[in-house]
Parts: structure tokens; C-alpha cells; sequence
């Protein structure tokens, strides 16, 4: 059931109708109970057979953060009789027992994760991918979302930032709330409990928001991304030694924009789904591509992950004891500058690896992966020598020349991220940069797309997915000036609005009978 589906559509509107007669009965307080049956009903229709990873992952960690919270309770009771000397043993006891026990649900939940999403993958890489060994278990809807959200819940809980949800059904909710599972965002318990149980009464002016939100993403995913689908596959499936490298950077550049059409446009659409029940899930996107570094870049695109991996990964591994030894150390034998950063920059790398291994355990994931954390770490270190550099040449960073530089340098790294996410094979990745740089020929660009894609099919595609290219530029240039732009199209008179939607519309109409994806998100793969 893809989101935007004629059967998609007709479930949110039926479960609309239910949540809000629910809302207006004595039930009012049991009204989560219909987006809880409606969640479960959508993930069953997408792959029942996979409701029991669903139900294992849930149930697991619903029941080792009430594990956790019982073992803090009677650590206090232990100690309540004690000595501040006796206590302190007693206490360590308790505390290794508590990160014994959340040691084995996230070994456990991981470990299904990776089994499914990596046993065949590292079974190709040694010739056993048709072996008997290999899995033939589908790969479960949303399963990395659910994973990643229900053991944040739980690693929360032990570090005592918010208190077990004792109802499982309410947790249920949190994990299976069906915006989330296709595409994301990675929500949090803290934000999402107080939006999901609550009872919510209809409101026209949120609901007019939302479905201008859901609009848009229409427009990013089948106009922006879609469309754009078969000139990336010409340039960049089928590369060599006769490629020119003029085609492989309009493919990469094509596929920058196809990825933040396909994964931005879903993400509004799910969250303005979201948003017709009252329920607001975690930003996403913040103008991603007018980030200033790389590191700004990673902190505006796919927002939820870079936030789990921050609280759960970089800060946990970057402060522990031995890593501001390493500080130290490198601060005593390297200098200050490096060994103000060292950490950081191990943390980073880490991190990014890891982000790699979400996508994928496929190696140009994790090559992709290097290349992001190597490229922070390598910033990071060298900032003094940059802003030395910046002082010398009386650079002002507030100037609006820098900071349009900054941007284009900015988007040329992330395009050169892309050769390593887009091409699969890293023999090919090496000839394709190779080609870039040795093999240009920006004349011959027209006449090697016309050669190779001799059907010539989707000639509107590229005008359709421009067009819409130069209505997201001037969206998030608004957005970025801090303009409510929503609320500024709503307030203009209703025939421009409805001239609006009627042409917007006839695009989005023309490009899904144009484009050559079958309308998945590219991210639901990951």
C-alpha cells in the first residue's frame, strides 16, 4: 500500500473518520485506540507475515524498560537502609545488572536487524549466496525505523531521561504509527507521547496545512524525483571507458536532486498525514542543499537519523574516559588543535561508517560512509588553518559572497558523496572519477544521451522535474529567510489558489504517466 495509492488514500480517509467520531462519543479518552488498530491494519496489509519482527521489537523493549525501572526501584529500596558507604557497591551491583539487560536487547534487536538487512550480502562476498545458509526471509516493512526508534526509547529509559511507558498498547502506538514505519522519521518517545494519546479534535486550518504539506511532497516525489529516474540510469548504470564525464556529473547532479525530491517529498507527505490526526512527527529537512559545510549539511538532511546517531553514538563514544585520554595525549604529542578534536573526529568517522551500514553492508556504502566522516574530520582539524587562511585574505564570513561559496563548496562535496551512494561497484566508482576528471568532452554531452537512450521516451521528463526543481529553490529560499510560506499561500484570494492547485496539479498528473520508477521511495530500501 504506497503512500498516495487510490487503496492508501481511502484507508487514511476511512481511519479519519473513525479517529473523529471516536473523538466526539464518551470514548473520547480511548481515541489513540483507533490510530493503534488502523496502524496495525496498514502494516498487516503491507506483509502480515512480517507483523511478528513488528511485535517482537515492541514487545522486547516495552519489556526490558519496565526491567530496567523494577531493578532502579529496588536498588533504591536496597540502599534506603544502608550507609553511604554500603550503598556504593550495592549501586554497581544494581547498575551492572541494568546494563546487562539492556546489553541484551539491543544485541538481540540489532542482531535481527543485521541478519535480515546483511547475512545474504556477506554471504555473497565469500560465494555462498546460494547456499543453503542463505536467508529467505523479506526484508520487514520500516523494520531499520522501528529498530532505531524502539531502542532509542530504551536506551532513554536506562539513562533515566524519560519513565517506561507501563501500557503496551500505548507503546505499540509509538512504534507502529504507520506514517513513520515507509519512510520515516526517527521519533521520540518524549515528543510523540503527548501527540499520539491525547484526544484530538478536528481543526480546519491544521488540516488545510497538512494537505498543502502532503501536495508538495507530490510534487517533489513524482515531479522532482521521478521524472529524473531514466536520464540518471542512462548516464550513470551503464558506465566505461567511453562515458564522458560531462554525462557522469549530470547524473550525479540529477541523482542529488532525485534523492532530496524522492526522500524530502516523502517525508511531507507522511508527516503531512501525520499532521490531519494532530500529530506532529520529527523534522526532517532544513534546506539541505544551502548548507555552509558538510557537517551543516548532515545536520539539515535525514535530521531524526543524525540526531539518534548524535545522542546514542558520537557523544557516548566521543566523551567516554579513554577518548579524552587519547585528548591528551594527542594534545601533548600532535598539538592543541588536534587533540581538541581527535576524539571528535574518531566519533565522526564511526558514526558516519555506521550510517554507511544502515544504507547497506554493501562496500561503496561503507566507502560513502568514510568518505563523509574523513572529509568532517579533515574540516575539523584544519579550522584554524582555514580561518587563518580567511583572516589573510580578509574573507568576513557574514558576507553574502562567502556564504555563496560556501554553499556551491558545499554541494560540490556532496555530489562527490553521491559517486560513492549512486554507482554500486567501487571499480566503477574509480573509472568514473577518473573519467570526470580525464575525460570531460562537455561538447558531446546531447549527442551520448541521444546514442545510448535510443528510445528517446521521456523527453518532457527533465522540463517536468526542472520545473519543479525552480518552485522547491524558491520554496527553501523562503523557508530558509524564515518565512511561514504555508501560511502565505493560504492567505491569497481563493481563485489563485485554486488556479495554483489546478496547474500544479496537471504537472503532477503528466509526470506520472512520463516517469519510469514505479513510484516506491528510494529510502524504503534502507
Amino acid at each position: 500500500m504506497q503512500p498516495l495509492s487510490l487503496l492508501f488514500i481511502l484507508f487514511v480517509g476511512v481511519l479519519l473518520g473513525i479517529y473523529y467520531l471516536v473523538g466526539r462519543t464518551s470514548a473520547r479518552d480511548r481515541q489513540w485506540v483507533a490510530l493503534l488498530v488502523g496502524s496495525l491494519a496498514y502494516y498487516l496489509w503491507c506483509g502480515w507475515q512480517n507483523i511478528v519482527f513488528l511485535l517482537f521489537t515492541s514487545f522486547s523493549t516495552w519489556f526490558v524498560a519496565l526491567r530496567l525501572a523494577t531493578l532502579e526501584r529496588q536498588c533504591k529500596e536496597a540502599c534506603s537502609a544502608l550507609s553511604r558507604k554500603e550503598r556504593k557497591p550495592v549501586r554497581q551491583a544494581f547498575q551492572r545488572r541494568k546494563w546487562l539487560e539492556l546489553l541484551a536487547a539491543l544485541v538481540l534487536n540489532f542482531g535481527v536487524l543485521g541478519y535480515l538487512k546483511y547475512w545474504n550480502v556477506l554471504l555473497d562476498y565469500v560465494g555462498l549466496g546460494s547456499s543453503f545458509l542463505a536467508s529467505h526471509l523479506l526484508l520487514p516493512l520500516g523494520i531499520s525505523f522501528y529498530t532505531f526508534t524502539s531502542l532509542g526509547y530504551l536506551i532513554d529509559v536506562y539513562n533515566g531521561k524519560v519513565e517506561p511507558e507501563t501500557s503496551y498498547p500505548r507503546y505499540l502506538l509509538f512504534v507502529s504509527w504507520f506514517p513513520q514505519l515507509v519512510q520515516g522519521p526517527i521519533n521520540r518517545w518524549a515528543e510523540m507521547r503527548d501527540q499520539l494519546l491525547p484526544p484530538h479534535d478536528w481543526d480546519l486550518e491544521r488540516t488545510r496545512r497538512a494537505l498543502l504539506l502532503v501536495g508538495y511532497g507530490m510534487l517533489k516525489k513524482f515531479v522532482m524525483a521521478d521524472t529524473l529516474a531514466s536520464l540518471i540510469s542512462t548516464c550513470l548504470d551503464k558506465i566505461d571507458f567511453s562515458t564522458p564525464g560531462i554525462a557522469i556529473i549530470v547524473g550525479i547532479v540529477c541523482y542529488s536532486l532525485q534523492q532530496y525530491g524522492d526522500f524530502s517529498g516523502g517525508i511531507d507527505i507522511v508527516e503531512g498525514v501525520s499532521e490531519l490526526f494532530g500529530v506532529h512527527m520529527a523534522p526532517n529537512f532544513r534546506q539541505p542543499y544551502f548548507a555552509t559545510s558538510l557537517a551543516d549539511f548532515w545536520r539539515r538532511w535525514h535530521m531524526s537519523l543524525g540526531e539518534w546517531m548524535r545522542t546514542y553514538v558520537f557523544y557516548p563514544l566521543a566523551m567516554r574516559p579513554s577518548m579524552m585520554n587519547l585528548n591528551k595525549w594527542g594534545t601533548q604529542h600532535l598539538g592543541k588543535t588536534i587533540g581538541r578534536t581527535l576524539s571528535a573526529c574518531i566519533a565522526n568517522v564511526v558514526v558516519f561508517v555506521l550510517v554507511g551500514l544502515w544504507h547497506g553492508a554493501e562496500a561503496h556504502y561503507l566507502l560513502w560512509g568514510l568518505y563523509n566522516g574523513l572529509v568532517i574530520a579533515f574540516s575539523d582539524m584544519c579550522r584554524p588553518l582555514f580561518e587563518r587562511g580567511k583572516a589573510s585574505l580578509h574573507i568576513r564570513e557574514d558576507s553574502a559572497a562567502w556564504r555563496r561559496w560556501s554553499i556551491v563548496r558545499t554541494f560540490i562535496l556532496v555530489n562527490i558523496g553521491r559517486y560513492f551512494d549512486r554507482i554500486n561497484d567501487p571499480g566503477t566508482i574509480a573509472l568514473a572519477f577518473k573519467n570526470t576528471f580525464t575525460n570531460l568532452q562537455p561538447m558531446s554531452l546531447v549527442s551520448w544521451v541521444t546514442v545510448v537512450n535510443r528510445t528517446n521516451h521521456n523527453k518532457l521528463g527533465p522540463i517536468c522535474a526542472a520545473i519543479a526543481c525552480i518552485i522547491v529553490l524558491m520554496v527553501d529560499i523562503r523557508l530558509e529567510r524564515g518565512e511561514d510560506v504555508s501560511g502565505q499561500f493560504l492567505a491569497l484570494p481563493l481563485l489563485t489558489r485554486v488556479a495554483t492547485y489546478g496547474i500544479l496539479g496537471a504537472i503532477i498528473m503528466l509526470s506520472l504517466s512520463i516517469a519510469t520508477t514505479g513510484g516506491g521511495f528510494l529510502y524504503a530500501n534502507f
